[in-house]
């Protein structure tokens, strides 16, 4: 039997027909690399079954809707689009920035160009993603300095027109992290170490007035945020000697022995949280050869906790005979003899709860006769405060052996510093001597306060203030340290408005010496 025409035609048809789903699959169309394509699918089968069934390769930059995940249903739409990555780099040009130091070395208004500025370049890498050829997004993914700017530095004079004012000994002073020192009058300076890196931490001229000891600060370092460093002032052809201490803060200074070139000093150790370090608490002692060469190098004091609050740190002070020295530290105040280095307790002290990462120590210095000390009491509280809150701070002379006490002021505030005059011989042949310090000018608050500087006989006789003048501004809390007598002690010298000014004890005239408000420390001495 012949099959009919119909039939025929009717498998014809069937051959000319795509697929089509059937019981428990589904017919999935993805449109991908502008065609299309179908596919059967078990039911319940994803996007990413049916991309991988269809034979597609897709990136992982690559979008597909709906996503990876979605279950699909019979005569879903699955949409696939291409994205391409690529990276472009651009050069830039980082403009150089421009400096101004102010100079008291050279003359009011004048100029000079110190070092010429330069530009840098930076290359920018930039992240570009296109999708079926059209830009998405362009972001930067890396920045590279290939050429550092070098900026434009000038000088401009600072030097203020004064009348030369004679001045005695040498008067060393750290102004824009450079040494200057002044010989015979005012008009007489000349710089002494132009490296701008003194941090001020340290800055001693010897007895005799040859050694310059000085810290610089070491950025760069790791390990080490300071050295200690000398020159000498009678070799202007001389370079600084770098001792090898490294990481000095509390005190360095030299013997008060004009025939010994001996150096103390004390560290500290770096740390990574407040206030930086942790203290040593430990004293050093090197000595120079005539030649300026260190011969000998000895531990007073090793490493010790240093009491209360010795993660801070402890000071020390020479006394005049170049054998003792005083401690001091946030709970007591003592002795060293440097023939048989030890701590012996004189005074001990209420400590200060600054209630953040500092702790107080007290202004010590010595009289004359190197019995005294002149030191900063922490008094009893006035109210119902806990004694290591009192705001009281009172100066006070102690005497050893023995360790009475006479309180020569009340209530100096803190930062007294205390600062004894050398020996002044009366016509009368009397030995006699001053004691300079700084009175706060509201001494219940004197952590803050501005300060002004005070004179007294060293019994605390004929107190007087002498500096500034009434009416003008306190001395600021960034310039509070010991003044600095002359070798006369008809002068002093102290910070004032960023500047270095020398006070006459009798008067109180005050003349300044600098004018670029950048000094920072000084020292005086014959």
């Amino acid at each position: 039997m012949k099959p009919t025409i119909a039939a025929l035609l009717l498998v014809l048809v069937s051959g000319c027909v795509g697929p089509k789903a059937t019981a428990g699959t589904v017919l999935v169309s993805i449109a991908v690399d502008g065609a299309r394509l179908e596919v059967n699918l078990p039911a319940g089968s994803t996007v990413q079954s049916a991309v991988e069934q269809a034979g597609i390769q897709m990136g992982e930059l690559d979008r597909v809707e709906p996503a990876v995940y979605a279950v699909l249903t019979d005569g879903a739409q699955v949409k696939l689009w291409r994205r391409t990555e690529r990276f472009e780099v651009e050069t830039q040009v980082l403009p150089f920035a421009r400096q101004t130091i102010r100079n008291e070395g050279l003359p009011e208004g004048e100029t000079r160009l110190l070092q010429a500025g330069s530009n840098g370049l930076e290359e920018i890498s930039y992240r570009v993603l296109e999708e079926e050829g059209e830009l998405i997004s362009r972001q930067v993914y890396q920045r590279s300095v290939t050429q550092e700017p070098m900026p434009e530095i000038i000088m401009v004079g600072a030097q203020v027109a004064h009348s030369p004012l004679a001045l005695e000994g040498k008067l060393a002073y750290l102004t824009g992290g450079n040494a200057w020192i002044i010989e015979g009058n005012s008009a007489n300076r000349r710089p002494v170490v132009v490296s701008g890196d003194l941090d001020g931490q340290v800055f001693k001229l010897s007895a005799n007035g040859r050694w310059l000891a000085f810290t610089r600060g070491l950025e760069q370092d790791e390990t080490d945020f300071n050295s200690l460093w000398v020159i000498d002032l009678e070799d202007p052809s001389a370079e600084a000697l770098d001792t090898g201490a490294r990481n000095v803060v509390h005190f360095a200074d030299w013997s008060p022995d004009p025939d010994v070139s001996a150096l103390a000093y004390s560290t500290v150790e770096p740390r990574p949280s407040p206030p930086g370090w942790q203290a040593n608490n430990d004293l050093l002692l090197l000595t120079l050869s005539a030649a300026g060469r260190i011969v000998e190098r000895e531990s007073l004091l090793p490493t010790n906790p240093g009491g209360l609050y010795g993660w801070w740190g402890t000071s020390f002070a020479w006394a005049p005979d170049g054998v003792h020295l005083a401690y001091a530290r946030p709970d007591e105040v003592g002795l060293i003899d440097s023939r048989e280095p030890g701590f012996t307790p004189l005074f001990p002290l209420t400590p200060y709860l600054t209630g953040s990462d500092w702790a107080w120590v007290p202004g010590v210095t010595w009289g004359s006769n190197s019995r005294t000390l002149y030191l900063v009491d922490h008094g009893s509280p006035v109210g119902f405060e806990e004694p290591g809150s009192s705001p009281i701070f009172d100066l006070v002379a102690v005497n050893w052996p023995g360790g009475a006490e006479v309180q020569l002021v009340a209530r100096t505030g803190m930062f007294a510093y205390p600062s004894a005059s050398p020996v002044q011989v009366l016509q009368s042949g009397e030995i006699a001597g001053q004691v300079a310090f700084l009175q706060a000018l509201t001494p219940l608050k004197s952590e803050l306060s501005a300060y002004r500087l005070m004179v007294m006989d060293r019994d605390g006789s004929n107190l007087r203030s002498i500096f500034p003048a009434e009416g003008d501004p306190g001395i600021g809390q960034a310039e509070l340290a010991p003044a600095a007598w002359s070798p006369s002690a008809a002068r002093v010298a102290l910070v004032y408005r960023g500047d270095l000014w020398v006070v006459d004890v009798a008067s109180g005239a005050g003349q300044p010496l600098t004018g670029d408000g950048l000094t920072i420390a000084f020292d005086w001495k014959p």
